[in-house]
């Protein structure tokens, strides 16, 4: 078991920077197979991660960001593809009845007892690095099952009802959380996109009081919360900070210096290579070229972690990945 307060301070007080990509898609094409197959099944899941562990230098292992898994066990209709992110098929619940009788459900349901599975074995495999587990976040979560345009209206016209609804989410987080947790994982990666969408102050009250409360039920020495939320461009900084996690991840869509500046400099601080149009479009010079103008500006933050902005998608050339690394390799050599 890593003492993670301490892991993170060690990552603050080194010399060196690190990387933690959230990626499994790579390592789904290098075992050959589909996306779909990892996500039906933990040991395909598991295979992934180690591979992906086996040929690039992460600084933690991370899961697939599936963002269909918690609501799919709540009761949402999912079409699955081959070789992409499944979707969400319409609304599970449309009224304040519908909501207060939404049952919460156990963590023995549908495909979560395979993303355990995933965690455990991957966590069996690894003694040397931090496993980070992925959950979505209350508010996203609560938008999958309700929609998301719909609970931005619901916020202000039905404000109990979504605030319910926001409670039945984060009481199968915490318990998802606390699985996790009770199967060797080091932390978790909240992925929190939609809380982005909200102002501040709206962020705080249907998002980050509900993240507060997973930060209390897990988060302690020996697991760290990670609070993403790529659809932020700095204006939901104070609340993301609110939630108490001890790191946070950020999209491309905000300023990364402006970022450190506001943060303080105990906590890991993440981000933000653009998965799509950096890692997937452009090439290994041009990332090369990113990635190496990302470390200099941001060279005088101890507590930064290169990372990518969001979940690598599929079919991101091996070659663009080396070159992330790469860039991190040749800063590291010259500081």
């Amino acid at each position: 078991m890593i003492n993670m307060t301490k892991w993170v301070s060690e990552q603050i007080n080194k010399n060196e920077r690190i990387a933690i990509p959230i990626m499994t898609h790579p390592g789904i094409e290098m075992i050959g197979k589909k996306v779909v197959n990892a996500l039906q099944s933990g040991l395909v899941h598991a295979e992934a991660i180690n591979k992906l562990n086996e040929v690039y230098p992460v600084a933690a292992k991370t899961v697939i960001m599936d963002l269909t898994l918690e609501a799919e066990v709540f009761g949402c209709r999912i079409e699955f593809q081959e070789d992409e992110m499944p979707h969400i098929l319409g609304r599970l619940v449309t009224t304040p009845e519908e909501i207060k009788a939404l049952r919460v459900p156990e963590i023995t349901e549908g495909r979560v007892p395979e993303y355990i599975l995933a965690n455990k074995l991957t966590v069996e495999s690894t003694s040397d690095k931090p496993v980070l587990a992925g959950v979505i976040g209350p508010f996203s979560l609560a938008g999958r099952l309700f929609d998301v345009s719909e609970i931005m209206m619901a916020c202000y016209i039905e404000p109990e009802a979504t605030q319910m609804l926001l409670s039945k989410c984060t009481e199968f987080i915490i318990n998802y959380c606390k699985a996790l947790k009770a199967f060797g994982c080091s932390g978790v990666v909240v992925a929190e996109p939609a809380a982005g969408l909200l102002s501040n102050e709206d962020c705080i009250q249907f998002s980050s009081e509900y993240v507060k409360l997973m930060v209390a039920a897990v988060q302690d020495e020996n697991f760290l919360v990670v609070l993403h939320n790529c659809g932020n461009k700095g204006h939901c900084n104070e609340a993301m900070l609110y939630s108490g996690a001890n790191a946070y991840h950020f999209g491309n869509a905000i300023d990364m210096v402006e970022t450190l500046e506001f943060f303080p400099e105990d906590k890991l601080i993440m981000g933000n290579v653009d998965p799509v149009s950096i890692m997937k479009q452009s090439t290994p010079e041009e990332i090369k070229t990113f990635v190496s103008d990302l470390l200099e500006k941001t060279a005088k933050y101890k507590n930064f972690v290169l990372s990518t902005g969001c979940d690598l998608p599929p079919h991101v050339p091996s070659e663009n990945i080396v070159a992330f690394f790469d860039a991190l390799k040749e800063f590291n050599q010259k500081n």
